[in-house]
């Protein structure tokens, strides 16, 4: 499997060949081309990074390599050892550094890693600084210093409850009615660092716990993305302890998923639907999330009278569109919510924190709560196409095509239609465009999207 760099990171397999896989000496060169890139950027005397890793198995060895290179590289790191990426967010503008590395495959499997790269705000750096870095990367022009300029080395063990005690200081997060509400949750948090993050927060919450997986021993029993096909277990086991909901995380904790009371799933595009829903009846706003993500957001900040926008898919597109409107939610679809009173970064803590809050306070159960909001249903496919086939002009074909339609073309090609929605998007890494459809059911999603992949080959044609 090739290193994957992209706008969200570094990322690979460990082991195997050197630029292949995320191996000691492609970690290494990465970190080197960070702290580089940070030198000539800031072009000041002393540097300092916050580092931060989840619980997978090669977290310690990939996170010693990153730290000892940026020291090699005159910066001095402070580590905070198991975290979660929301929380390294944080901390880098509180201990005042002028950036930080998340080591996350965030929801791959075990066998993954990743370099995750942020700025002095502890926002994801941009796509144009994530080039300047590759291609110093690519040149391998480091810069190295002397015996007597190495970087520092120290730890930080407070994060963690740094980054809860904030969350339980914002005005929308109502602790004394979540006590009150008496809730009893069920919490899988795939042996990773929910169980450093997730527990206390709900400890401090009054919340009673079933701990699913709550060991950050980096064994993940089921494949760690949050969705339905993988969450049979905790779907049986909260109706079977008379749960009031279940709770399930990623590795590093920023995506976000809950069952309901009966065992079934709330829907991981409706995270972010609950949470604005809460938000905007306190505090009236524009919505943000990608254009992969439900229509049930727009239809949420309609309810508001206020205006849905949708941005390119990415973290830091949603970031950069919901700074640009004034946006105080967002999010993407695979539950994650973005809340700036906090920080702009998808947080699974904060969202935890909001949604007991709002369930709190309208007295309902959870699958009730499901219930008040429309119901739409996803495909999400793909088709392979010969190396040869521009998708560009396929892409370009198509919307000429549906030119008198609502069209979205800065993302690939989104095309709404009254009651259903198909985006379109070229992989920058495989000849396959992929094809993401929503609709009224299921059924209609699925036809859809087999409908695209038709036309699709009639134009490649």
């Amino acid at each position: 499997m090739p290193l994957i760099k992209s706008i969200s990171g570094i990322r690979g397999t460990i082991g195997g060949k050197i630029g292949e896989n995320l191996t000691p000496i492609d970690t290494v060169k990465f970190a080197s081309a960070y702290g580089t890139w940070l030198k000539r950027k800031l072009n000041k005397e002393k540097i300092k990074v916050v580092l931060g890793r989840d619980a997978r198995i090669s977290g310690q060895m990939i996170s010693e390599l990153v730290s000892s290179t940026l020291q090699g590289v005159g910066i001095d790191v402070v580590d905070l050892g198991l975290s979660t990426t929301p929380t390294v967010e944080i901390m880098v503008p509180y201990l005042q550094a002028d950036g930080g590395i998340i080591l996350t495959a965030s929801h791959n499997p075990k066998q993954w890693n990743a370099l995750k790269l942020l700025n002095a705000k502890g926002e994801f750096i941009s796509d144009k600084e994530g080039k300047e870095l590759l291609n110093i990367a690519d040149a391998e022009d480091f810069d190295f210093v002397e015996v007597d300029y190495l970087g520092s080395y120290k730890k930080e063990e407070k994060a963690i409850e740094h980054h809860i005690n904030k969350i339980l200081e914002l005005p929308l997060v109502n602790v004394d009615l979540i006590k009150k509400a008496g809730f009893k949750v069920v919490v899988d948090a795939v042996n990773s660092t929910g169980g450093i993050s997730v527990l206390p927060l709900l400890e401090k919450l009054g919340v009673e716990v079933i701990e699913m997986y709550c060991t950050p021993n980096g064994h993940f029993p089921h494949n760690p993305e949050p969705l339905e096909v993988n969450l049979g277990e905790i779907m049986k086991r909260v109706p079977k302890e008379q749960a009031d909901l279940g709770i399930v995380v990623d590795p590093d904790v920023d995506r976000l998923a809950f069952i309901c009371e009966d065992g079934t799933m709330f829907g991981e595009e409706y995270t972010l639907v609950a949470v604005a829903d809460y938000v905007l009846s306190k505090t009236p706003s524009a919505t943000v999330s990608n254009l992969s993500s439900s229509r049930a957001l727009r239809d949420i900040s309609e309810k508001y009278n206020q205006e849905y926008h949708a941005s390119a898919v990415g973290e830091v597109n949603v970031v950069t569109k919901m700074k640009d409107i004034n946006a105080r939610i967002g999010g993407e679809g695979n539950g994650g919510i973005i809340y700036p009173e906090l920080h702009y970064g998808r947080d699974s803590l904060v969202g935890i924190a909001l949604f007991l809050s709002y369930l709190a306070e309208r007295k309902i159960t959870i699958k009730q709560l499901r219930n008040t909001y429309p119901s739409y249903f996803m495909g999400k496919k793909k088709i392979d196409l010969s190396p040869e086939i521009n998708t560009d002009v396929i892409l370009q074909k198509l919307t000429e095509k549906y030119k008198n339609e609502d069209i979205k073309t800065y993302d690939g090609l989104k095309i709404d239609f009254s009651d259903n929605w198909v985006h379109l998007r070229k992989s920058n890494t495989e000849p396959i465009i992929r094809i993401y459809t929503e609709a009224p059911t299921q059924q209609e999603a699925d036809q859809l999207a087999d409908r695209f992949i038709e036309e699709i080959k009639q134009v490649s044609d």
